[in-house]
């Protein structure tokens, strides 16, 4: 049926382009639409039903992908809140020290003694605008870490939504597959109690074939209890039956041959 589907359509396609020309794309695209919906109507539910239920599993895969992108953005994002607790704690000690030698400036010495060295006014100077610019650094690196962390979060909330969204599509699908195959079921079972239906199935083949049977066996049965004609001697009669039967008949036909007995007329007295 489906290649003769497709042979039709493939003959019309043909002559579409020998008979009308410029409108012969028109012809085709029908001639084409025309043979895929044939072809469609051709294909048995139940393959279509499995087909479904292919197509169901085959979205484990991406659901799969999209448990990857999880994980890695769950590990993306630890690195990054080490990254900015660390750029953090850094810049806390970069802050008490600063602060430190901005308030010794303040005091306005000639010198100023760390660890044990001595270091002038203009070294204290240019080594606190140096930290300063450094920190400033470490400021601009941790609000950057921060964005980027925040987009993480943000990518990491939406895959999770995105994987709840697919498993709760897919056990949505599987219960529609399951409940067209039991659609189809019931479909299946309607059609087997409508005889019209049944006539051109197996099982319809089936009943008549046992119609069939049942009628020869009555009619056998009927033949058997019909009483023989014209049939054969009975020669293994028993000997009692053909005595009697003699008998039957000689008593019948000697009491038909007795003569009949006339009463004789009185005699007349002389006296």
């Amino acid at each position: 049926m489906i290649r003769k589907a497709i042979v039709t359509a493939a003959g019309a396609s043909l002559l579409a382009v020998l008979f009308f020309g410029r409108d012969a794309v028109s012809y085709v695209s029908t001639s084409f639409g025309w043979m895929k919906d044939s072809v469609k109507s051709n294909v048995p539910v139940e393959f279509e039903i499995e087909r479904a239920r292919r197509m169901v599993k085959n979205l484990v895969p991406d659901i799969r992908r999209n448990m990857h992108v999880i994980a890695q953005e769950e590990v993306e994002i630890e690195r990054l809140d080490k990254e900015i607790a660390r750029t953090e704690a850094t810049m806390g000690r970069e802050k008490t020290e600063l602060v430190k030698l901005k308030d010794d400036l303040k005091q306005d010495k000639p010198s100023y003694q760390y660890g044990g060295r001595v270091y002038t006014v203009a070294h204290v100077k240019v080594d606190l605008a140096n930290r300063f610019e450094r920190y400033k650094t470490h400021e601009a690196t941790l609000a950057s870490l921060q964005d980027i962390q925040t987009a993480r979060r943000a990518s990491l909330d939406a895959a999770r939504q995105k994987l709840e969204n697919m498993l709760v599509a897919k056990r949505q699908l599987e219960v529609d597959v399951e409940q067209l195959e039991a659609q189809y079921k019931m479909v299946e079972v309607a059609q087997t109690m409508c005889e019209h239906n049944i006539d051109d199935s197996q099982l319809g083949r089936v009943k008549e074939l046992i119609g069939d049977i049942r009628a020869r066996l009555k009619v056998a049965e009927r033949l058997a209890q019909t009483p023989m004609i014209d049939g054969e001697i009975p020669v293994s009669a028993s000997e009692s039956e053909v005595d009697t039967i003699v008998e039957q008949v000689t008593e019948y036909f000697n009491a038909a041959a007795e003569p009949v007995q006339v009463a004789e007329a009185p005699q007349k007295s002389d006296r």
